[in-house]
């Protein structure tokens, strides 16, 4: 269930905390939170002394090839994706675009 679209969680990721708004369930952006951070770290010791952007990057590839994967496992072409599922990419979109800022002006 969605909660109302002014709804703030704060997530840790790679030991920086981040306010998150979202009309998603916040119980869902920690799972998100957690997945992405886990990914993170993974990415960190692979990089011998990586800054958090580039960190960020590999960790963002490397979602992006699960994801390319499962949508080739599950059938999917890129016109085949559901609207609810277009909502959660654009929202999630946006809860990374406001944390690259948030963080870029830190």
């Amino acid at each position: 269930m969605a909660t109302p679209s002014g709804d703030v969680v704060t997530v840790e990721i790679l030991g920086q905390r981040y306010p998150i708004r979202s009309s998603l369930d916040i119980n869902y952006v920690t799972e998100l939170a957690n997945y992405v951070d886990r990914k993170m770290q993974l990415a960190a010791e692979g990089t011998e002394g990586g800054d958090s952007v580039r960190v960020a990057v590999l960790a963002a590839l490397n979602i992006a090839d699960e994801y390319f994967r499962s949508k080739q496992t599950s059938g999917e072409t890129s016109g085949e994706t559901s609207g609810e599922k277009n909502r959660l990419v654009v929202e999630l979109e946006q809860i990374v675009e406001a944390a690259l800022k948030r963080s870029s002006s830190d």
